[in-house]
């Protein structure tokens, strides 16, 4: 074909696209809309991204959860492991299991990518909740809660909390013995709620623990009811910070009414693409290469079996610690008992978590702020509010790792019971000092005024009355000199005092931050 003819052709397309845009555009009025859409504008700061992780891994959880339920059987009825084609798990053959765990079993053994589709979809989660958390702790550390965002505060918890109970439905489907267990402890903790909680487990469970309609009614919650609410509060969270457009990093040329950053097209598009790619990569590569969730091993679920090392996903270990550590209190009062498992297991959760969503409000008494913010706190600047968190990152860690107690005492070859009271003690001491060492840290930081683990790239240099040229502290043999004749400083490139949080004015725009 000539090129006039490539040309010709070429302009009968673009004439056939226009067509079909236009009748699009004329009906809908979507041209303004996705212009406004693809001029807006987002800071470029590396933590941002932090976000996209988890909608990246919401994405391969959606699509992997998808594979999965077409091959589950949500069932609890006893059936005995005696596959007659496909592969088979000598080990499990004669044992009787329920349906669930035999579905998860085939699953895994006999239906084509199976495997891997139940780690990939184990590890997005276990990595879209990291997401979450890293990415409400910087929310946290740099005031992203104030005024006008306490609602997307909210939201966020909230998100966190349904993905967490959204993970430990999943983790319970497959009715092995790992589970099994954990649904035993979920069990004992509902139980423990004074006046109700016998009856809600009755109700849940359809009888005395195991019974038989839990299994049906978790692949419910975990496949429509928590999954919506994901998605729901998700868009709210979206919308909520497209309308107050996003926060960002104290620098040059960044004030409380513009933003600077990329456009969403073509900029910031390319980077989320590429790393939707990149964490998609790394999901399927651990799916692959690093195995997760043996079921097969841990066998199947029996009331009167529980394995040693017994753990929940790295996202509930806390409150599984809290269970371990708490003190054998119970109360009797009235014909009633408030059993021990509430306490750890409901009290002290409900009250982290009263705490953390009354933050933004309990922010503004402490530091009488009740001011819009669209520009960032560096931690530095709010030692008591960084010294909180680092109190809550403390004990947060300090709960999951009792959730390993018996694995500790294994490995280090230490009595349990030492293990134990030791965990006790740190967790009342360690928050306190953690607070002490980052609040002290923060004014240390403000008093210095420089970056914990960056240095200005380049230096001080002076030129000698000889003409020479040296770097102030560099070591010269020749003739010493009380003075530099003419100095000059030379600092790196986009430095901006805080670890280049700026971004270079050929790839930056601005744009106001309301009513653009």
């Amino acid at each position: 074909m000539s090129t006039t003819e490539e040309r010709i052709a070429a302009q009968k397309r673009y004439r056939a696209a226009k067509a079909g845009t236009d009748t699009v555009d004329e009906r809908l009025g979507s041209s303004k809309f996705l212009t406004s859409v693809l001029d807006k504008i987002f800071p470029d700061h590396w933590s941002f991204m932090v976000g996209e992780i988890a909608m990246d891994s919401l994405i391969v959880l959606i699509v992997t959860g998808i594979y999965l339920a077409l091959f589950y059987v949500p069932s609890s009825k006893e059936v005995v492991y005696a596959p007659t084609s496909g592969h088979v798990y000598i080990p499990l053959v004669g044992q009787k299991m329920s349906e669930a765990y035999e579905s998860v079993i085939n699953l895994s053994f006999n239906v084509r990518f199976g495997l891997i589709m139940r780690q990939a979809h184990h590890w997005a989660a276990l990595i879209f909740l990291a997401a979450v958390f890293f990415h409400m702790a910087r929310i946290f550390f740099t005031g992203a809660f104030r005024k006008p965002r306490e609602i997307n505060w909210i939201i966020g918890l909230l998100l966190w909390q349904i993905v967490a109970l959204e993970g430990f439905t999943g983790y319970s489907l497959p009715d092995d013995l790992l589970s099994g267990t954990g649904l035993r402890v979920i069990y004992s903790i509902i139980e423990s709620i004074p006046f109700v909680g016998t009856w809600l487990v009755y109700a849940l469970w359809g009888g005395r623990f195991p019974g038989t309609s839990l299994i049906p009614r978790l692949f419910v919650v975990h496949e429509f009811l928590f999954p919506l609410l994901i998605i729901g509060l998700l868009t709210a969270h979206l919308m909520i910070l497209w309308h107050q457009k996003h926060t960002d990093f104290p620098g040059p040329g960044k004030t409380e009414t513009n933003i600077r950053g990329s456009r969403i097209w073509p900029q910031y598009a390319l980077k989320a693409g590429g790393l939707m790619m990149l964490v998609s990569s790394v999901i399927f590569l651990l799916a692959g290469f690093v195995q997760i969730n043996p079921v097969w091993i841990y066998g199947p679920y029996q009331p009167y079996t529980v394995s040693a090392g017994a753990q929940p996903d790295w996202y509930l270990g806390w409150q599984d610690g809290a269970v371990r550590l708490w003190p054998h209190w119970e109360f009797r009062s009235f014909g009633h008992e408030i059993a021990n498992p509430f306490f750890p297991g409901l009290l002290l959760p409900g009250i982290l978590l009263s705490i953390m969503f009354a933050w933004p409000w309990i922010d503004k008494k402490i530091y009488k702020d009740y001011k819009a913010h669209n520009l960032l706190d560096r931690p530095r600047d709010k030692p008591f509010r960084t010294g909180v968190g680092a109190a809550a990152v403390t004990l947060f860690s300090l709960l999951t790792m009792a959730s390993g107690t018996d694995i500790i005492a294994n490995n280090l070859h230490v009595s349990y019971e030492a293990i134990v009271v030791a965990l006790d003690y740190l967790v009342i001491i360690g928050p306190v000092v953690a607070f002490i060492i980052a609040y002290k840290a923060c004014q240390r930081l403000q008093e210095a005024d420089f970056h914990p683990i960056q240095r200005p790239v380049g230096g001080v240099i002076y030129r000698t009355p000889d003409g020479g040229y040296h770097t102030v502290g560099d070591v010269h043999h020749g003739p010493s000199h009380d003075a530099p004749a003419d100095t000059s400083a030379s600092h790196g490139a986009g430095d901006n005092g805080d670890g280049g949080a700026g971004s270079g004015s050929e790839r930056s725009v601005s744009a106001p931050a309301a009513g653009d």
